[in-house]
């Protein structure tokens, strides 16, 4: 199996996470293309992925040289937009 990324973790298996998760990175990175400010709950609806997956996917996205602004929307509520 080929991965487009190389997930870190204690926990992490390749065999068993790997596609999952790439396609997870690939959701959010399309659906946050277009530089639109989005709280992690609508990234989470947009891609289908969990809200705690989609904050991962971010952080992945860091670690690919992708820079991830946040900006606080409410009271203890933040958004994020993503830029290459």
């Amino acid at each position: 199996m080929t991965t487009l990324f190389d997930f870190r973790g204690s926990t992490f298996s390749r065999e068993l996470d790997g596609l999952r998760l790439n396609k997870q990175l690939r959701a959010v990175a399309e659906c946050m293309a277009d530089g639109q400010w989005r709280t992690l709950a609508e990234i989470a609806a947009a891609t289908g992925a969990p809200e705690a997956s989609a904050s991962a996917r971010l952080r992945d996205l860091r670690r690919l040289g992708f820079t991830v602004d946040r900006r606080r929307r409410s009271r203890g509520q933040y958004e994020y937009k993503v830029r290459s």
